[in-house]
């Protein structure tokens, strides 16, 4: 039976649609409304999760100025481990630089990538690292995490002269680092990673600590590999000193560190 224009059964199916057409917009404004009152609580969270993993490697007392906001953003993917940009959080006291601290990746690790947060003081030393995400062996390489062994904390106080160079390696390569029992790969590459963070750091540290907005020109140019340097049996070759990676400094994206397992 055709439906006649007009009839009750029409005028139904037309309030039906309606009150769907209604209840999606209600649904979409309130979707948007919860999103927008949400996001600033969100960002405000995340940043204070930074701020605490950084003050876990820089304590606050040494520095006056807020390194959250004082960052630069760094491409070195031979450096850093990742193509991606780098923030670099620079800690300062009374406008001098005090340490900086960045989230270099190993890209080497058993599992696949680790991501890391290492600081380096002004003179170079490590003020700390820290593991932020990882997908290593649950028992055997995530000793490497703060929570579950003290291993991590044997990086604080080091530099590129200690140990010397040829001993930045596990001890099972001739290294002075501790690896795992049944698990080698993991310590081996965040000792890597840790190492050539400083390497870069060693040679970019004035430019590494550049005003927020200024814009940096051309390659960096490494000092020559060190023939004493270890070779990780889980690389192609030895680790490498600096790569002649541009650097560029930005202002603040507020793209903050990804905290995945809090220090």
């Amino acid at each position: 039976m055709a439906t006649v224009v007009g009839s009750p059964t029409t005028r139904s199916m037309a309030l039906a649609a309606l009150i769907l057409t209604a209840f999606a917009v209600v649904g979409t404004t309130m979707v948007a409304l919860t999103y927008t009152g949400t996001k600033g609580i969100i960002a405000a969270t995340e940043r204070r999760a930074l701020l605490d993993n950084l003050n876990t490697l820089v304590n606050p007392d040494r520095y006056d100025n807020r390194p959250t906001e004082d960052t630069i953003a760094v491409i070195a993917p031979a450096a850093l481990g990742t193509a991606e940009p780098v923030t670099v959080y620079r800690a300062r006291r009374d406008g001098q630089p005090v340490a900086l601290m960045a989230a270099p990746v190993a890209p080497d690790g058993y599992g696949g990538p680790i991501k890391l947060l290492v600081g380096a003081n002004w003179d170079g030393t490590v003020a700390g690292v820290r593991v932020l995400a990882h997908r290593e062996t649950p028992g055997l390489g995530d000793g490497i995490e703060a929570e579950r062994s003290d291993w991590i904390e044997s990086f604080q106080g080091k530099s590129l002269g200690n140990p010397p160079a040829q001993q930045w390696a596990v001890k099972k390569d001739g290294g002075a680092f501790d690896q795992f029992t049944g698990a080698t790969i993991t310590p081996r590459a965040v000792v890597g990673a840790v190492r050539r963070f400083l390497e870069y750091y060693r040679v970019n540290r004035e430019r590494l600590f550049l005003p927020a907005g200024s814009r940096v020109q051309g390659a960096v140019h490494a000092p020559p590999p060190d023939p004493a340097a270890p070779t990780s049996p889980a690389s192609t070759g030895p680790l490498e000193a600096n790569a002649q990676d541009p650097i560029e400094s930005v202002q603040d994206t507020g793209e903050d560190v990804e905290q995945v397992s809090k220090p």
